[in-house]
């Protein structure tokens, strides 16, 4: 049916509408008053207390999403990644103590659209009966799996992957090697993880470094980082490389690459030092912000293209997963490394300097940073440590002092067990 058309006086009636429609919204007591979208409400659920718990047998992991979502398990050898779309998550409890299997964990926005989970482990271990259930309270859903060993699983079922089989929304991994940090030989074959540290004692050989007041700066620093080592190792928590533990000359590249080859969570330079004046006292040094951010772009477009060897890439195709997502999750997780070993540097400078305060005297101003060849590394989080001057007669002779030695010792021990115990030395 056609519309009829309207008269003029209707037309006209309309208009006049509009126009003091118009003449309204256009008065400043209305242009002000602008629309304001209402906030949705906080989604602020809990999650119960035991959502971690078990023992090193057997730990259970519970996640708290706000919606249902596929997920995908990446198990690293000192880590477990769960990759989840942009969604918001309730973790359980934060531990200060290993609970379990579970060493730490953090979580949270990855990316634009992506959501993960970290969970540092106490060795490599297997998932089982990973499942995802809407919540009892109906405030979102439960994504709910346990761990237990590796080493139990391979035992108890020979053919069974590091991982569980897809199950409901979940999506199998792999288990490549992690670019850093990697477990180590010790670990391995004690099935704990440790925290790698490189202790490199300065000059050696051919090479006596400074001399004066009857104190060789290769002998006394050596000295000193065996006492570092033994008071490391009695701990049990780390394992403890040296490039030197005896009388010999390593090249400064190879200093610096044995703590790379190792993953080495903290490299150490051990030296001490000369000056014309009577300077005294002991000085951290860092490396220099310009060179530490060239090494960084360099370091990162190395993980990038080298995160997964050709066996894994095999391994992956046959089970079905891309290895493209695979690959960008393990680049994204060295790069991250790559990118936050300055802050862990700084945190661990900072470190070293309050506890060894307490213990010996400091220069003035003892955060340094300078371009040390054994420092250029993006990978490792590396200090070099001048513990005195052999110039000085007071600091000379302390160097030669093992009471000196072991209060020094201690207090560099201590502030290690500090930096691992910091958030911010890890972080995600």
């Amino acid at each position: 049916m056609e519309r009829a058309p309207r008269s003029g006086a209707a037309v006209q009636a309309l208009i006049g509408a509009l126009a003091l429609l118009l003449s309204t919204l256009s008065h400043p007591a209305v242009a002000q008053v602008v629309p304001v979208k209402a906030e949705p409400v906080a989604w602020q659920p809990q999650i119960r207390p035991d959502a971690l718990n078990g023992d090193t047998k057997r730990t259970r992991f519970v996640v708290r999403l706000d919606r249902e979502a596929r997920y995908q398990f990446l198990n690293l050898p000192n880590r477990l990644v769960i990759e989840l779309p942009d969604v918001k998550l309730v973790l359980p409890p934060p531990n200060d103590t290993p609970v379990g299997l579970v060493q730490g964990f953090t979580g949270g926005l990855a990316g634009p659209g992506r959501s993960r989970v970290i969970i540092d482990v106490t060795q490599p271990v297997a998932i089982e009966n990973d499942r995802i259930d809407k919540a009892p309270d109906g405030k979102g859903y439960l994504l709910a799996f346990e761990m237990i060993p590796s080493e139990t699983a391979a035992k108890a079922e020979p053919k069974m992957r590091s991982l569980a089989k897809p199950s409901g929304l979940g999506a199998a991994g792999v288990e490549p090697p992690q670019p850093r940090p990697a477990v180590t030989r010790d670990t391995a074959r004690s099935n704990t993880f440790k925290h790698t540290i490189v202790i490199d004692p300065g000059h050696g050989g051919h090479d006596s470094g400074a001399m004066k007041h009857g104190t060789v700066e290769k002998d006394v620093v050596l000295a000193f980082s065996l006492a570092l080592r033994d008071k490391l190792k009695a701990t049990g928590r780390y394992n403890v490389l040296m490039t030197r533990d005896s009388d010999v000359f390593v090249p400064l590249d190879e200093r610096r690459d044995f703590g790379e080859k190792n993953s080495a969570h903290l490299f150490i330079a051990v030296h001490a030092d000369y000056a014309s004046t009577q300077a005294r006292g002991a000085t951290i040094y860092s490396l220099r912000d310009s060179m530490a951010t060239a090494l960084k772009r360099t370091a990162k477009n190395q993980v990038a293209g080298n995160v997964l060897p050709e066996k894994n890439r095999a391994v992956i195709q046959q089970i079905g997963d891309s290895t493209k997502a695979v690959e960008g999750i393990l680049a994204d997780l060295a790069q991250r490394d790559v990118e936050s070993n300055q802050v862990r540097t700084g945190v661990f400078s900072k470190t070293v300097i309050e506890n060894m305060g307490s213990a010996t005297s400091m220069r003035d101003n003892p955060d340094q940073s300078a371009n040390f060849r054994v420092l250029l590394s993006a990978k490792v989080p590396s200090v070099l440590i001048e513990l005195a001057y052999v110039s000085n007669q007071q600091d000379a002779a302390l160097l030669k002092s093992d009471e000196w030695r072991e209060k020094v010792s201690d207090s560099i021990s201590e502030a290690i067990q500090n930096y691992f115990s910091s958030a911010e030395s890890r972080p995600m």
